[in-house]
């Protein structure tokens, strides 16, 4: 047997330096003008297309990887480097998930290739659950789907919200009711082809962070999609449909839900997204405290930023093990018996969310100018306490978990 390492071995090693090195040459000069433009970063995709980080077979390579550290790996690479253009980059890989977590393999053959496109023609996909008044809330969804059997055809109408790449993507996953006495059981998602009539962008949002990942509003008017844009295929649905009835009446098994199967297997890569950037803005804290003087020598001389940075980095080094931790269970079929998935993503959220302020505090009054980069990171890190899942929800899911009972 194999004994016990962390260590990453030479293919990891190697992966890892070509990130970094795209990272550092490509993502981060580029990070700040398009921060301003607050405009998906087309020319960036197109760069990374061409190296063959953005495409399905860099994806499948890591996904597969056997420790279950190539994702996770990846993400941190490329979020070091900036998260608004690191999240244009990887944002299509949530709507793939969607199709891994829910599809047959014919549709995920089929629309997982027509989500990134080419170098030469690079396209977007687009997960599409939230909505205006169903956050976190799942069960509070409005989107409906009706099936019409004379055409073997759903009809989708709602409103979808927070869409990265919401309304520019070529494939849209939307996650719709099906069954509304059934609640968030009652779910399903669907491929949305390209060009199909009655999808439209809404509000573009404008935020506060990951201004370079485009963030919208989807509008559904009697969209009409062909039968085999049901993920998993009617047979499927209807049987599942069919135990979350049987449940409800009587207990019994618990039935996936489609968004929350999304979620959960993403949990992990979010959690690595937030080490990245919480160590990029450790890296420049730490840089600028051994090379800023004050009274005649570094403040890092000063036990108060010293402690600081040991924090931090101490906080930094726990999150990337429990997202490891995660990631390898996940990929080696080990059941999360205390909500490890949703523990690696709120630990590393939150530590993402309080180095990236401790940093700007190092930096004292260049911290809060746009000249130093951790003014950015900052606004970026806020995001992670909040998408797929708020950090309130991550310590609900633990909590149920840990306990079994259904706390409120």
């Amino acid at each position: 047997m194999a004994g016990f390492t962390l260590e990453l071995n030479d293919d990891q090693k190697q992966v890892r330096d070509w990130l970094h090195g795209f990272a550092a040459d490509v993502i981060r000069p580029a990070a700040s003008e398009w921060d301003e433009r607050e405009e998906t970063p087309w020319p960036v995709i197109q760069e990374a297309a061409k190296v063959g980080i953005y495409s399905l077979d860099f994806y499948a390579q890591q996904f597969f990887d056997p420790t279950g550290l190539g994702i996770p790996m990846a993400m941190e690479e490329l979020f070091w480097g900036d998260a608004g253009i690191a999240l244009s980059i990887v944002g299509t890989g949530l709507a793939a998930v969607g199709v891994l977590a829910n599809g047959t393999e014919e549709q995920i053959g089929t629309w997982i290739p027509q989500m990134y496109g080419d170098a030469d023609d690079v396209k977007v996909a687009a997960f599409c659950s939230s909505e205006p008044d169903a956050g976190s809330d799942v069960a509070s969804m409005r989107t409906r789907a009706v099936y019409d059997q004379a055409k073997d055809e759903w009809v989708l109408n709602g409103t979808k919200t927070w869409a990265t790449n919401g309304g520019i993507a070529g494939v849209h996953v939307v996650v719709a009711v099906v069954d509304a006495e059934l609640g968030s059981k009652g779910h399903a998602s669907f491929i949305v082809p390209p060009n199909t009539p009655g999808l439209s962008q809404g509000q573009k949002f404008k935020k506060h962070g990951i201004r370079a990942s485009h963030t919208a509003e989807v509008v559904l008017e009697d969209v009409r999609v062909p039968g085999h844009c049901l993920l998993g295929g009617k047979e499927k649905l209807d049987q599942r449909l069919a135990r979350a009835r049987e449940r409800a009446s009587s207990g019994g098994e618990r039935v996936k839900n489609a968004a929350m199967a999304t979620f959960e297997a993403s949990r992990p890569a979010v959690g690595a997204m937030a080490v990245g950037t919480a160590r990029a803005a450790y890296e420049v804290a730490l840089d600028y405290a051994k090379t800023r003087t004050q009274f005649g020598r570094p403040i890092i001389d000063n036990q108060g930023i010293a402690f600081q940075l040991a924090d931090m980095r101490t906080q930094i080094d726990a999150a990337r093990l429990l997202v490891w931790r995660a990631s390898w269970m996940a990929t080696t079929g080990k059941q999360f018996t205390s909500a490890e998935g949703s523990m690696s993503k709120l630990y590393a959220s939150e530590t993402a969310k309080k180095v990236t302020g401790q940093a700007v505090q190092i930096l004292g009054g260049n911290g809060f100018t746009r000249e130093y980069p951790v003014e950015r990171m900052h606004r970026d890190a806020a995001i992670y306490t909040i998408f797929e899942g708020t950090s309130e929800i991550q310590r609900l899911v633990i909590a149920r978990t840990l306990s079994g009972m259904p706390i409120r």
